[in-house]
């Protein structure tokens, strides 16, 4: 298969609808891939606080509407990266859209993992509360979001709901790039899978951002990597390493399951 990462530049000078036209082209470019990701709350700023309540969208809302449409005229999944969704109902969500090749959107994915340490992100959304998986013609995708990647229970549990493909958005800082690059090859090591983590450029309200998104095999093995600025990363791979891998080397089947806890 063929995957597009879209290292998006959010630069916030530029306004958000300019971005998302800009952007909707760059997908429509894509039609010889397979799959495209965009990064994290690329719409606002993924440390743009002051821009996502004024900026929150629902999922029918302008992000979804020109996103739909670029994910039909390239004839390609496209991850969408998150948008900030308005919960009539509720809070506020870190909220990733998946669109099929007829541009219906199949899959949503509220982030579950919140950072800031009680401020921030995780002041001002709500937390999800349900994983998402998608399957696909080339394999099934697991979703998780940025600061999830630092949850390897969150990716076990994926990997038990059957995705061979892990898709991550993100608005990575670079002064933590390091660990970008760690913890995705670590993920893709454990669980035996592809990573496929899409990260912005640029600097968001004064934070500057790692890029260096990356594509990782089951291995872990980096199949490609992009570099620090605004950049297309593009990687062809075979979806069926995951199934040769997990049977060369069984290590999943060794996994030990409800494990005691000793009381002391």
């Amino acid at each position: 298969m063929r995957a597009s990462l879209l290292q998006i530049d959010v630069d916030l000078n530029e306004p958000a609808d300019a971005r998302r036209a800009r952007v909707a082209d760059l997908v429509r470019a894509q039609h010889a891939s397979d799959l495209v990701v965009l990064p994290e709350l690329w719409p606002l700023g993924g440390f743009a606080y002051d821009e996502w309540s004024p900026g929150a969208e629902t999922l029918d809302g302008p992000t979804a509407e020109i996103m739909s449409e670029a994910a039909r005229s390239a004839g390609v999944w496209l991850h969408a990266g998150s948008i900030v969704e308005r919960d009539p109902d509720g809070p506020l969500y870190n909220t990733s859209l998946l669109f099929s090749p007829s541009g219906e959107l199949t899959h949503t994915y509220r982030k579950i993992h919140r950072f800031g340490f009680d401020s921030g992100e995780a002041a001002a959304m709500g937390p999800g509360t349900e994983i998402a998986v998608a399957a696909t013609e080339f394999g099934t995708l697991g979703l998780a979001t940025c600061y999830d990647l630092r949850f390897p229970e969150l990716f076990r549990t994926l990997l038990d709901a059957g995705a061979e493909i892990f898709v991550v958005p993100a608005a990575w800082p670079a002064r933590r790039r390091e660990h970008w690059t760690l913890l995705a090859r670590a993920r893709a090591v454990e669980e035996q899978a592809f990573v496929l983590a899409c990260n912005t450029a640029g600097s968001h309200s004064g934070v500057p951002q790692a890029g260096h998104s990356l594509v990782v095999d089951p291995w872990g093995e980096v199949l490609a990597e992009a570099g620090a600025g605004e950049e297309v990363l593009t990687v062809e791979f075979d979806p069926g390493a995951v199934a040769r891998t997990r049977a060369d080397f069984p290590v999943l089947r060794d996994r030990l399951m409800g494990i005691a806890v000793p009381r002391y």
